[in-house]
């Protein structure tokens, strides 16, 4: 991962944690899909945003979040280095496969 897209990533996991903490789960979800969008190619911060996105849906005790999370936890191991659809926010609200716009201020950085 390049140093910007590194910082980057870490920036946003220290806030999802902080929130998570904090028990502020829909921040601390927005952090982690941020998170996600710049990590997904890169299979430890791939799998660490969705680790985290589960244990937010476990706080939540949102069913279909966890299931989805698992499932994409694994996905996450097996595809990071192969493909992944670019801008997907990783939540189990949105199509695995889906790519999606990217947020200016992170296209910005991800195109550095």
């Amino acid at each position: 991962m390049r140093p910007k897209l590194k910082k980057a990533y870490c920036f946003e996991m220290k806030e999802a944690i902080r929130f998570y903490k904090l028990n502020e789960f829909d921040s601390a979800f927005y952090h982690l899909e941020r998170a996600h969008i710049l990590g997904q190619r890169s299979i430890i911060p791939h799998t660490k945003s969705h680790w985290w996105m589960l244990k937010v849906a476990f706080k939540r005790h949102d069913f279909k979040e966890v299931i989805g999370q698992v499932t994409r936890i694994i996905a996450s191991v097996l595809f990071s280095k192969i493909w992944v659809p670019t801008g997907n926010t990783g939540g189990a609200n949105v199509n695995p496969l889906k790519p999606m716009p990217v947020p200016e201020d992170l296209h910005k950085i991800m195109s550095e």
